[in-house]
């Protein structure tokens, strides 16, 4: 609002107040206050002035400060606007320039390539004329060539490529026997640390079983009872374990004589029921061989899963199970069955860690890689293929199958673990103390592999030694080069592999020494 407006306004106020004052003073009738009421209107009207002259100024300076404010707003928006502007300019005054370059660039690249693909057509020209010139001097120089040799391009090609075959060949040989023995020294080395490593952190109570069983009497007086009348106990056991009951003149004894280890259990379990019983005739001869039967079935299977538990393996079928608890009662070479897979299994678990391979797989194949030697019947079938069969029947691992049937070769190896479970058996076996020899048998053994190396031509001398673990050969260096010995060691390794039947391995020596003297007088 103006100031001039709110002046009028203020004095047309005091006035109305002076006239409202005259008014109330008249009607008081008192003139001394009308003429107070006009000295106060006048004073009102004075203040009003004063004030709205105040208020005026303020106004002008909030006016003035208002249109300053704006004024410098609009200039800050102008001046940006323009600074904007300007830089719009100088980025399509640059975009412009380089667009100018890139043409100009791209001008200069064109006519280049033009000179270039120019010079390219050249050269190509030249290189098609020279091209031309060669394959003649080629040709004429080929004729002149089969001219001088008499031999045509074809027949030298051939004979070039027969000499450098051969020579590659020889050369291929030599490389393949370097990489061949340093890979053995290397091999050797590897293998013998972690078979060693893994016989020292494996130890097994091995027994050593018999085909005989003594079972001890009180007295003398007892084996009457177990002969009975006219032999019809004796005869009754024997039915009905499948086992031959020898009584002699051994003091307080009857040997119990059978093949099979699980029978002559049934029958000396069954022949100490008895005696403990009294009551010794045929019909409780076969009721307590039946009940023996089932409780030594149980024990089978018992044993078979506090194995498999103790091991660590798991998911393994019922009937497996109860083929690894009948181990415990088989015997092969006087080493118990059971304890020899076992410690086969843990050195299998062992190796295999140290390779880095599944040891859980390793040691399940090991545990299993003689079940073929405990079947509930007979086949003509070798044990570890028949070990094979049963494992594929009962859902194992095709890696564990092939471990199985060819820990004796007769199989093809397919699988790393196959070779590590092969090793491991070897290891239980050939341990010394393992298992049990009969002296002659080893004499043999040692005759026929000294006999064995001697038919060979060029051998002077032979020596199994070790035990029979190896076989040392000396050879006579005048008939016996250095290649030939080798090629010796290893047909006499295949020859014993396949002709004889040991335990463990055997390891081929051939010696050839030549030695020159001259003495000087």
């Amino acid at each position: 609002m103006e100031p001039t407006i709110v002046y009028i306004i203020i004095g047309v106020a005091a006035l109305l107040i002076g006239a409202v004052a005259g008014r109330f003073a008249f009607a008081k009738n008192t003139k001394k206050q009308v003429e107070e009421a006009e000295i106060q209107a006048q004073s009102i009207l004075k203040e009003a002035q004063l004030r709205a002259e105040t208020i005026r100024k303020e106004k002008e300076l909030e006016a003035k400060e208002k249109f300053v404010q704006l004024k410098s707003e609009h200039d800050r928006e102008v001046n940006e606007r323009n600074r904007k502007i300007s830089e719009s300019e100088n980025r399509a005054r640059q975009k412009e320039q380089s667009i100018n370059q890139k043409e100009s660039n791209l001008e200069k690249q064109i006519k280049e390539n033009e000179a270039i693909k120019d010079n390219l057509n050249r050269q190509i020209e030249v290189v098609n004329q020279k091209r031309t010139e060669l394959e003649k001097h080629q040709e004429e120089h080929i004729r002149r060539l089969e001219k001088i040799a008499g031999l045509s391009a074809e027949e030298a090609r051939n004979q070039l490529i027969d000499s450098l075959k051969q020579e590659a060949q020889t050369r291929a040989l030599v490389l393949q026997q370097e990489i061949i023995e340093d890979a053995k020294l290397k091999a050797n080395k590897e293998a013998r640390k972690i078979v060693i490593q893994s016989i020292q952190r494996t130890a097994a109570e091995q027994t050593i079983e018999n085909t005989v069983t003594v079972f001890n009497l009180e007295s003398d007086e007892i084996k009457g009872q177990i002969i009975g009348r006219e032999g019809r106990n004796i005869r009754a056991i024997e039915a009905a374990t499948g086992v031959d009951l020898i009584v002699d003149d051994t003091p307080e004894a009857i040997l119990l004589s059978s093949f099979d280890p699980l029978r002559r259990e049934v029958a000396r379990l069954s022949l100490q029921r008895l005696v403990a019983d009294g009551r010794i005739h045929p019909a409780r001869i076969e009721e307590v061989v039946e009940k023996t039967k089932r409780q030594l079935d149980e024990q089978v299977m018992e044993i078979g899963e506090r194995t498999v538990i103790e091991l660590g393996i798991h998911g393994l079928h019922k009937e497996l199970i109860r083929m690894v608890g009948r181990m415990r009662f088989r015997s092969s070479y006087g080493q118990n069955l059971l304890m020899h897979s076992r410690e086969t299994a843990n050195l299998c678990g062992i190796m295999a860690a140290e390779l880095g391979l599944n040891a859980k797989l390793a040691k399940r194949a090991g545990l299993l890689h003689d079940i073929g030697k405990v079947p509930d019947e007979e086949t003509e079938l070798s044990h570890a293929l028949l070990g094979a069969k049963l494992a594929e029947k009962y859902g194992e691992n095709p890696a564990v199958v092939n471990a199985i049937g060819a820990h004796h070769d007769e199989m093809e190896m397919q699988y790393v673990i196959s070779p590590i479970v092969q090793a491991c058996d070897a290891i239980s076996g050939a341990r010394p103390g393992a298992r049990r020899e009969i002296m002659q048998q080893y004499l043999q053994r040692i005759k026929d592999l000294e006999s064995l190396a001697m038919t060979y031509p060029g051998v002077e001398k032979a020596y199994a030694i070790q035990a029979g673990r190896e076989l040392r050969v000396i050879v006579e260096a005048e008939k016996v080069t250095d290649s030939e010995s080798d090629k010796l060691s290893f047909e006499m390794a295949q020859k014993i592999q396949t002709e004889m039947v040991y335990p463990g391995q055997i390891k081929v020596t051939v010696i050839r020494e030549k030695r020159a003297v001259n003495v000087a007088r």
